[in-house]
């Protein structure tokens, strides 16, 4: 399966070594991780090297190409946010995990009711493994 993984860049990078272990989890599972660079230390100097533009048409056509995002929330971020929306109006289901210590999360994300999206909460790595299996187990059936 092809996935978006979504996690905040720009926005702040404390939920990096997390983006790393959802990563290694896909992979682990065999998925095509269109984005993996979002788990890399070095993203900011990767995305130094592209232009704003580059960057948008890039996400854009990995977005209308995968076959649905996870996205990291529990760091504030205007392109997670984005993302996540852009998945929405496509039609791509859209898991949305945050750490519970984090509170609140994006109000836009939480009270969304679309059947496309999941939000939950994890309050450990194996948790996140767990909600993360069962995402995947759940659309790819």
């Amino acid at each position: 399966m092809k996935i978006y993984l979504s996690g905040a860049i720009r926005g702040g990078r404390q939920f990096q070594k997390t983006y790393e272990i959802i990563l290694d989890f896909l992979k682990e599972e065999n998925h095509n991780v269109l984005t993996f660079h979002v788990a890399s230390k070095n993203v900011l100097e990767m995305e130094n090297s592209l232009r704003e533009i580059e960057i948008f048409t890039q996400d854009e056509n990995w977005l209308n190409e995968c076959d649905c995002v996870i996205a990291e929330v529990s760091v504030p971020s205007l392109g997670v946010g984005y993302e996540i929306a852009h998945a929405l109006c496509v039609k791509k289901p859209v898991l949305a995990i945050y750490e519970v210590e984090v509170t609140p999360i994006s109000a836009m994300i939480a009270g969304n009711t679309s059947s496309l999206i999941e939000v939950v909460s994890y309050n450990s790595h194996s948790q996140l493994i767990e909600v993360l299996r069962s995402f995947l187990d759940r659309i790819m059936n």
